[in-house]
């Protein structure tokens, strides 16, 4: 069911974009606009772990400069019989995580040096687990196609106002105009937030069953919540584009789900994070690499202690 609504938001971001281009210029506008969202996407898709990373100033890791991490990320990628993906480290004190690139062969994960700093091992796999479900879902590619065509059509409409003819060829005149570009980029932002909720909810379901605990994660959310809330993250606040990438809203916190929303609410995450605990055979069906125990997570440092 995640899996149909995806598809379906981007259908609905699709076509917003092509309305728009045939607001501006009737169906010479939507060909334009197909054709400009083809190639921003194609971009995207080769580029887009490379700008992510850049942006969010994270350093490529391995097992020389933090080896218990990058040994546990490369543990559950292997037990979830996925390619190991690149480790990259963020040194910001706020709590966060994320998953880019186009495809599993082709992916990272980044954590920052105040998520190693503040989670204990468990609640570490089970983060890394959530995002190794992103590349696995292909998540990664989806989002950042999402995220280039919203900017499109926020583009696209304030083209609309200064390029789109005189007032009697637009639709409604100026009136019309000035409403295309407040509610064209509205309804993406929207339909973007609530493909990011949607693949949210699929990844903790899946990073619980590759970890094999689902409280692992419920109680790292809960953590990184609550730190989340006081500590400036420099990069996202400086890239507000990017919130939706993180595991948590790095920007600020979320009371409920709702249209506005990046994220799904941290205790509705939980709560279904809990009712799979409590479903017999839930966190251990056949994924490979289900049921890493304490004992065989790198032990890297507990909360008391940093990371390397």
């Amino acid at each position: 069911m995640g899996n149909i609504r995806t598809f379906m938001l981007m259908a609905a971001m699709t076509a917003l974009f092509m309305g728009v281009g045939a607001l501006i210029s009737g169906q010479t506008g939507a060909l334009v606009a197909f054709v400009i969202a083809g190639g921003m996407n194609l971009f995207s898709y080769w580029n887009s772990d490379k700008a992510v990373l850049s942006m969010t100033g994270a350093r490529a890791v391995d097992e020389r400069s933090a080896p218990d991490f990058v040994r546990m990320v490369n543990g559950l990628a292997d037990r979830a019989g996925m390619p190991r993906p690149k480790v990259f480290l963020i040194d910001t004190d706020q709590p966060n995580a994320f998953a880019t690139g186009r495809n599993p062969a082709n992916a990272a994960v980044a954590a920052t040096t105040g998520l190693l700093r503040r989670l204990s091992p468990e609640e570490l796999s089970g983060v890394m687990a959530h995002e190794l479900a992103h590349i696995r879902h292909r998540d990664t590619l989806t989002m950042t196609v999402t995220a280039t065509m919203a900017g499109a059509i926020s583009m696209l409409a304030n083209f609309g106002f200064f390029f789109g003819g005189s007032d009697r060829d637009r639709p409604g005149g100026m009136i019309g105009t000035i409403a295309l570009m407040v509610l064209a980029p509205m309804a993406a932002a929207i339909v973007q937030m609530a493909i990011s909720r949607s693949r949210e909810y699929e990844a903790d379901r899946e990073g619980a069953a590759i970890c094999g605990h689902p409280d692992w994660l419920a109680s790292a959310l809960q953590r990184i919540e609550a730190a989340a809330r006081g500590i400036v993250n420099p990069a996202a606040e400086r890239n507000p584009a990017l919130a939706h990438m993180f595991i948590i809203n790095p920007l600020n916190g979320q009371g409920a789900d709702n249209l506005f929303s990046t994220h799904p609410s941290t205790a509705n995450r939980v709560a279904a994070l809990m009712q799979m605990r409590g479903a017999p055979g839930a966190a251990s069906r056949p994924v490979p690499g289900a049921g890493l125990s304490p004992s065989a997570v790198p032990r890297a440092g507990r909360r008391s202690g940093p990371w390397n």
